[in-house]
């Protein structure tokens, strides 16, 4: 089979999401100027540069309380500071309940039952059991084509990591279970993992 997008693709569900896939999901945490905190998921998210340490994330859909984005999008123009926890396993369906189409005024960490906690760097709240959180100062945000697209990049000025996700010197994924995404409804989780030696080494 073989499509153009702007043609269509002739399946009852769109297959793109689930043709590049897992995707590792960004909990992106926001406050805005007038004290509101926000929390949502994001699953066009990646880390993009080693030295300073950058990320991503992407939001395509907007709210009518915010024009022509969302909440993280539009708290992260007004203060220039977001960050990225890292959802487990277990947190799988706090996670879910934070994705709703929620009125900005709603803080989704009280309204999931989340455990909050002040970054260090940034004037933004966290995930308090997070397995990972990346404290990130905005660098760019980049209007893509397309009605609400938006690509945020951030400089990640502090990293917490969870204890007991720290083992023999090594942040072990396995330990916590990272929660990725599919393609529809669909997700998938992280249970084993293999290494490979490059080419010389």
């Amino acid at each position: 089979m073989f499509y153009r997008p702007e043609d269509g693709h002739g399946l009852p569900h769109n297959p793109f999401n689930a043709i590049v896939t897992p995707r590792p999901i960004g909990w992106i945490s926001t406050r805005g100027s007038d004290r509101q905190d926000n929390l949502a998921p994001y699953s066009f998210f990646n880390a993009v540069a080693y030295v300073p340490p950058q990320v991503m994330f992407a939001s395509t859909s907007a709210k009518e309380d915010r024009g022509d984005t969302k909440d993280s999008v539009a708290q992260i123009r007004d203060t220039g500071v977001f960050a990225v926890n890292i959802v487990e396993y277990a947190m799988r369906d706090a996670m879910n309940l934070t994705s709703g189409p929620w009125d900005r005024n709603v803080d989704e960490f009280a309204h999931a039952g989340i455990d909050k906690a002040e970054c260090d760097t940034i004037n933004c709240p966290r995930v308090a059991n997070a397995p990972a959180t990346l404290e990130c100062k905005l660098t760019q945000i980049v209007k893509l084509p397309g009605e609400a697209n938006f690509a945020v990049f951030g400089e990640v000025t502090g990293v917490h990591m969870r204890d007991d996700c720290i083992k023999d010197g090594e942040f072990d994924v396995l330990s916590f279970n990272p929660l990725t995404r599919m393609g529809y409804r669909d997700y998938s989780v992280i249970r084993e993992k293999f290494s490979l030696k490059r080419p010389g080494e």
